[in-house]
């Protein structure tokens, strides 16, 4: 056998720097990805209009940001609560973790009732109907914006549930999915905090 044969049999495979759990997370991180990409363009497309219209409505007057600036302390604080759960069992304390995945599901819910409440307002009981109307594009953008972001945020508080009721199983060595559910629901609340500004603020 030449040396070059024989060094080639000596080298061992090169293992992958990829376990089970960053698995997870690299999967979370497309998904992400991807859903940042249609998020972006949906924000893309709703400066474009408004750029490109004459009579685009003041987004003040229409919609307020009273309602929508409590919403969106929520969901800050929902983040700050995403986060001391996961401290707490990085440090084996399941209890913690348990009560701040509770209050992160509260503050969830909250929105998601908040939101639910302005839709209904705009809807029904507000002055500005024809600003407000599918017909519209100021209407139609601001529903199709709010209610995609609005589904994320159900689909988070869902997420939170099934990690809560499971939260016996992780331990401090073992708590991957808590990790992986927080660089989710982060993400919803980064989404949101550019919806108000873009979309309610300027």
């Amino acid at each position: 056998m030449s040396q070059a044969a024989t060094a080639h049999a000596g080298v061992e495979p090169a293992e992958t720097p990829l376990t089970p759990d960053s698995w997870g997370k690299l999967g979370m991180w497309i998904f992400l990805a991807g859903d940042a990409v249609g998020f972006g363009a949906l924000l893309a497309a709703y400066g474009i209009m408004r750029a490109t219209s004459g009579d685009w409505p003041d987004p003040y007057h229409v919609l307020g940001i009273n309602l929508t600036a409590l919403m969106t302390f929520l969901l800050i604080c929902s983040s700050v609560t995403m986060v001391k759960g996961l401290e707490a069992i990085q440090r084996g304390d399941r209890a913690g973790l348990r009560k701040f995945l509770l209050i992160t599901i509260t503050c969830g819910t909250a929105f998601l009732g908040m939101q639910a409440y302005e839709w209904t307002h705009l809807i029904q009981g507000s002055e500005h109907h024809a600003a407000l109307g599918l017909g519209s594009l100021f209407g139609a953008t601001f529903f199709i914006l709010t209610g995609f972001h609005g589904c994320h945020v159900f689909s988070g508080v869902v997420y939170l549930t099934v990690i809560l009721l499971n939260a016996g199983h992780y331990t401090q060595s073992d708590h991957n999915s808590v990790e992986i559910l927080g660089l989710y629901w982060h993400f919803v609340d980064l989404v949101w905090i550019l919806i108000f500004t873009f979309v309610y603020l300027v």
